[in-house]
């Protein structure tokens, strides 16, 4: 026997009942599983009898283990008699003894339906223009031109780009490094060893305070002496279209102008897009109007908690670490962290809705290319991401995401940019990528395969 009632936006509880019959028949079970688990004197592992197991862990033990034993089979034919779709793990509420046998109330809670979608059609969204701005092209030559400079000996002081040839050592000390060649300005060798260098010339001798690590200890400070022996600039090669012709793909400096422009142009839009998509999905799912179930938010805390914290320890740094780190308290991490999570259901929520209202699909073909790259991605054989997928229930998810995106994807098309006086921008339409190659990353891998998730903030 089923009762069900509203406890709150999205949420039922179901009240199951676990007949005597069902309960002895788990009490059985729950004794076999007991006996092989605890060690009773005289038995071999799992062959002691019922009564005596009993007797052993006690009787309130052998019924709480029975109630586990038979709960999950109870709480699933219930829902699914209800007709209802957990978005997550049901919660008990309570247990109490009855006539009949066993009463469990159980907490439903469902995936949360907006009312209604914010107005999402023609919303304006302010991003910067994403203009190429003077001198951007030139510069991207310019670094080009930068890889094949060649350096001189001059004679002047040295100023940030120069090189010099150096020797250090402590001072009234031990030699540190000997003809090294050094880019002022650089800040990659010792603290403070730009300062003297800038503005000295060949022959200079400066001393300058530093910090000088120490193996297997804490860096010390100390006071070092620079010699500097030579200073060279750098001479970039003339910009011709012979040395264009030499160095890359282009036949004349028009010709490489002309293709960086348009390269740096489809850079610029295509940041432009992750912008106006990013604040356009912040801008809806402020006006979304949906109550969030508590229990709802706790799993995805839950989930994002973890990931996060997982995140950390590939890193070596443990929670604790990372708020000491970061300046904040528990408090405060445990309200950003509630704060993300809420975000993140929002803006699943927000995705599907606008997938469901612009008749989203996925095909099976696109599945397929997901598979294909992320398979290729993890460097395993599709088969075997394809048996990880299954295997952790991920394929829905998998579809779930590509939608997802779709939906974003859409959005920022029926969006309307602007700059800060209001005026419309004209983003170029992004280029569409071809799908992967049918036989791409079927090559075998000892290789662990991963699996697609939602995006989730970082902390």
């Amino acid at each position: 026997m089923t009762d069900t009632r509203d406890a709150g936006p999205f949420e039922q509880v179901l009240t199951v009942t676990i007949a005597g019959d069902v309960l002895s028949r788990a009490e059985a079970r729950a004794a076999r599983k007991l006996s092989g688990e605890v060690k009773i004197k005289g038995f071999r592992p799992g062959k002691a009898p019922r009564q005596v197991v009993e007797k052993v862990v006690g009787s309130e033990t052998l019924r709480r283990e029975a109630i586990d034993e038979a709960l999950p089979t109870v709480v699933a034919d219930a829902i699914t008699d209800a007709g209802l779709e957990p978005a997550v793990a049901p919660r008990v509420r309570d247990i109490r003894d009855t006539d009949e046998g066993v009463e469990v109330d159980v907490l439903v809670t469902m995936w949360p339906e907006p009312a209604s979608l914010p107005d999402y059609r023609g919303r304006e969204i302010e991003i910067d223009r994403p203009d190429l701005e003077e001198g951007e092209v030139q510069e991207r030559i310019d670094r080009v031109r930068d890889q094949f400079a060649e350096l001189d000996d001059v004679d002047r002081e040295a100023v940030d780009g120069d090189y010099v040839l150096i020797d250090i050592a402590r001072a009234g000390g031990d030699d540190i490094v000997n003809d090294m060649l050094y880019e002022v300005g650089s800040g990659r060798l010792l603290d403070g060893l730009d300062i003297p260098l800038r503005g000295s010339k060949a022959g200079s001798i400066e001393e300058f305070d530093t910090t000088l690590p120490v193996p297997d200890g804490e860096p010390e400070e100390a006071v070092a002496r620079v010699l500097v022996k030579q200073v060279k600039a750098k001479r970039l090669p003339e910009l011709t279209d012979e040395w264009v012709a030499e160095v890359s793909e282009f036949e004349t400096v028009a010709e490489m102008r002309e293709q960086l422009a348009e390269d740096l142009a489809a850079m610029k839009a295509s940041s432009a897009r992750m912008v106006l998509a990013e604040r356009l999905v912040e801008d809806l799912i402020a006006d979304l109007d949906v109550e969030l179930p508590e229990a709802l938010v706790d799993a995805e805390m839950e989930a994002v908690f973890h990931n996060f914290a997982h995140q950390l320890s590939q890193r070596g740094v443990s929670i604790e670490q990372y708020l000491q780190l970061s300046g904040q308290d528990q408090d405060a991490f445990i309200a950003d962290l509630r704060e993300r999570s809420s975000r993140n259901l929002k803006t699943r929520l927000l995705l599907d809705g606008v997938a469901a209202a612009e008749g989203l699909e996925v095909a099976d073909d696109e599945v397929t290319a997901a598979v294909l790259q992320l398979a290729a991605a993890a460097g395993v054989s599709v088969e075997d991401y394809r048996e990880a997928l299954e295997e952790g229930g991920r394929e829905q998810a998998l579809a779930g995401d590509i939608l997802r995106e779709k939906a974003r994807t859409r959005l920022v098309e029926l969006a309307v940019p602007v700059d800060a006086d209001g005026d419309v921008i004209e983003l170029p339409e992004p280029e569409r990528a071809d799908p992967p190659d049918a036989g791409a990353g079927d090559e075998e891998s000892d290789g662990g395969a991963g699996t697609a998730t939602d995006d989730e903030d970082e902390q």
